[in-house]
This record gives C-alpha cells, structure tokens and sequence, in this order.
C-alpha cells in the first residue's frame, strides 16, 4: 500500500543544557484540499478518496535527519509486510 502524506508540524526536543537537537517528532497526516469539485482529479484527491484520513507521528533520533522534514512537504509512505 502507497499513502501520500504531508508534513503538518515538527517539534524539536532540545537538552536543556546544551540547546542540542535530541529528537524531533514529526507529525504527518493525509494529503487533502479543503474541498474538490467533480470536474478535479489531481493526484492529492485521488489518494484522499481512497484514504480520506490519516494520521502518523514519527519521534527521530537520528542527528542526520533533523532539520530534513518542514511543514507542507509531501511525502510518499510505502507499507510492505515484514517478516
């Protein structure tokens, strides 16, 4: 399963002491418009018709990635089972 997600706020966790980036929780949810006419069809609408909602929250640790995710960037997220 393919879903397309968007960015909807990231929340750094800084050390208090040293003012580091620990983690950074990043909040996506389903891509959507306010509201669609019958006449649009773009590929947002398409993924919102068969999973109208979604919600997925990802705490990253790894120093590598933080700073990488900003509010209103899309992303695909592939689902495949694991063994």
């Amino acid at each position: 399963m393919r879903a397309k997600l968007q960015v909807g706020s990231v929340m750094p966790y800084r050390n208090p002491e040293t003012g580091e980036t620990v983690t950074e929780t990043v909040n996506f949810f389903a891509v959507s418009k306010s509201s669609y006419s019958d006449s649009e069809f773009d590929e947002d609408n398409t993924f919102a018709k068969m999973s109208p909602s979604a919600h997925l929250q990802i705490c990253i640790a790894n120093p590598a990635l933080h700073g990488q995710f900003e509010p209103g960037q899309k992303f695909y997220v592939d689902f495949s089972p694991a063994a």
